[in-house]
Parts: C-alpha cells; sequence; structure tokens
C-alpha cells in the first residue's frame, strides 16, 4: 500500500466526514478509500474511525494521528515546491493575512510590485482585524502589529509601529491653538474604536518626564474602522492619533502635519514593532522568505523598519 497516498485519502475522509464525499473529491472510488485507511488502522494498531451507516467519525487516536498526517502531507508538498524553485525561480501560491489598515498605508503597493518582481507567485491577501490562528487555517504568513509569543509561531520584525499625532493643514488654519498635553479638549479629535485600546490616557515622554495624557472627553468622530478616520484626517475634521506607518506617505507630501512634536508617544496597546509570522512546523519556504526581505525593504525606505 502507498503510505502517502493512504495518508492522503485518510486526511480526505476526516475532512469530508465520508468515504463516499472524500472518494468524490479524490476521484476514486469509496471501496479503496476504505481499505487504504484500514492498512493504516493495522499498521497503527488502532482504529481511526467510527463507522455507521449514518455517519464516520473520528476517534481519539485518530485526531492526534490526523494532525501529523495534515503535517506530513503539508511539509512534502512544501518541499517539492522548493525543489521546483530551485530549478524554476520562485513560484506557486502564497497565502497572506494582514490588518485593514495595512491594505491602504502600504500593503497594497507592497503586492503590486512584488508580483511584478516575481510573475510566477499567486497572492491571495485577505485584510481582516480578527485574531486569525495560524495552524489552522492554513495561511502562509501573517502581518500583525505588537507582539508574538504564541507557541507554534515564528515572528520577524519587518517594522516599527511608532504613533504620532498629524492633522490637515486645513485644520489647523480652522483650528490654530498649539496642541498641548494640557489642551487636548481645545480640539476636535477623531477616534479609533477597538476592544484592545484603552480609554484612560496616553503615555508620553518629554524631557526625559513620563507623562499621562487623557484622551479626549468628546470626540468629534468615533469609528472601529481607521480608513474611516484617515479620510476624516486628511478632510480637515480634526486630530488623528495615528501609526506612522499609516501616516508617513501623508505627511511626506504635505497632506497631514504630526503635532506635539517634541514629545514621544509610547506604543498603543497593540505594541511596538510589526511582525511578519508564519508557524514553526513549516520551514520558512523561499517565497515566503522573499515577501518578508521585500515587504522590510519597502517599509525601511518610508523610515518605518
Amino acid at each position: 500500500m502507498d503510505k502517502l497516498g493512504a495518508l492522503n485519502m485518510f486526511v480526505a475522509t476526516a475532512e469530508h466526514g465520508s468515504f463516499s464525499r472524500a472518494a468524490e473529491q479524490l476521484g476514486k472510488t469509496p471501496s479503496a478509500l476504505t481499505k487504504a485507511v484500514s492498512h493504516l488502522e493495522a499498521e497503527l494498531g488502532a482504529r481511526l474511525f467510527e463507522r455507521s451507516t449514518r455517519r464516520t467519525v473520528l476517534t481519539e487516536a485518530g485526531r492526534v494521528y490526523l494532525e501529523t498526517a495534515r503535517q506530513v502531507l503539508q511539509r512534502l508538498h512544501e518541499v517539492g515546491e522548493e525543489i521546483g524553485q530551485l530549478q524554476h525561480g520562485l513560484h506557486g501560491n502564497l497565502r497572506i493575512t494582514a490588518p485593514l489598515a495595512f491594505g491602504r498605508a502600504f500593503l497594497d503597493q507592497v503586492c503590486a510590485s512584488f508580483l511584478a518582481q516575481y510573475p510566477q507567485i499567486r497572492l491571495q491577501v485577505d485584510l481582516c482585524d480578527a485574531f486569525v490562528d495560524l495552524v489552522e487555517s492554513g495561511y502562509d504568513l501573517a502581518l500583525r502589529e505588537g507582539r508574538s509569543d504564541l507557541p507554534g509561531l515564528i515572528a520577524r520584525v519587518v517594522g516599527q509601529n511608532r504613533i504620532a499625532l498629524c492633522a490637515s493643514p486645513a485644520y489647523l488654519e480652522r483650528q490654530p491653538q498649539p496642541l498641548t498635553p494640557d489642551g487636548i479638549d481645545e480640539h476636535d479629535w477623531l477616534m479609533y474604536q477597538h476592544p484592545a485600546l484603552g480609554r484612560g490616557v496616553w503615555w508620553v515622554e518629554h524631557a526625559g518626564q513620563r507623562i499621562g495624557v487623557p484622551h479626549p472627553r468628546a470626540p468629534r468622530l468615533e469609528s472601529d474602522n481607521y480608513d474611516l478616520l484617515l479620510a476624516a484626517a486628511l478632510a480637515g475634521c480634526g486630530v488623528l492619533h495615528t501609526p506612522l506607518w499609516s501616516a508617513a506617505p501623508y505627511l511626506a507630501d504635505g497632506r497631514l502635519v504630526r503635532l506635539m512634536t517634541e514629545y514621544e508617544i509610547d506604543p498603543d496597546a497593540f505594541g511596538p514593532q510589526i511582525l511578519a509570522v508564519y508557524p514553526s512546523h513549516r520551514r520558512a519556504t523561499g517565497k515566503v522568505v522573499a515577501f518578508i526581505d521585500y515587504l522590510q525593504e519597502f517599509l525601511g525606505s518610508r523610515g518605518i523598519a
């Protein structure tokens, strides 16, 4: 019996919960899958499925075996792809997940130029602010803010998450009062809502002293969508507490102006770094390394790395 073929049939049966549906997906007969799984069970000395006329359910041994079987098949696929890349250059699919705000800030440009440089790579980029379990989801790479101390993951720092207070020239013309820690409520504020962010104070450092700056009492605009707030800031609606990785191009072309520049603002609850994270049980393949290197170089060119 072909062991790898049997593993593939076992995984397909577990994922579909049915020998017949898995057989249809693989283009084989149900009896071929039943025989392959029975061979694995005989080799292991344990049942992998509880079978009945109505359902096929993994046993406890089957659940343990499934995790390793998936890793074996995934790793063999990756090794085959790596060998192909040694012969024919970088190619294949690369699945990435990242926060929504990264898309407009830099990831759209990074992806477009990366694809131009590597024409044989296909990207799937899913932007989502919800936490994604990389081990279970099948993504090759996640971009995140902050820290990554979760087991089973490898994190590489690609940029810094420094914070700035910014407003447009139009807003500052309308509201010329200087922004100071004691005059927060004299300005219109655009506030990002997120469960990880507190509502108490921003911590800043000035002349060697650490100061707590209270949040605005009555923001002019609040939203859980950062891009909406950024658009409002560019339109002159108020002051935005924003990461520099987002504000950098607008500061460079003058559409935003940085305020309270003599104060160093602590990173927010998301943490001080931009990270590229991938599962430790998968070696960093050539295409993953190439994308991380490309991203780090791009952020470095913006002064963010």
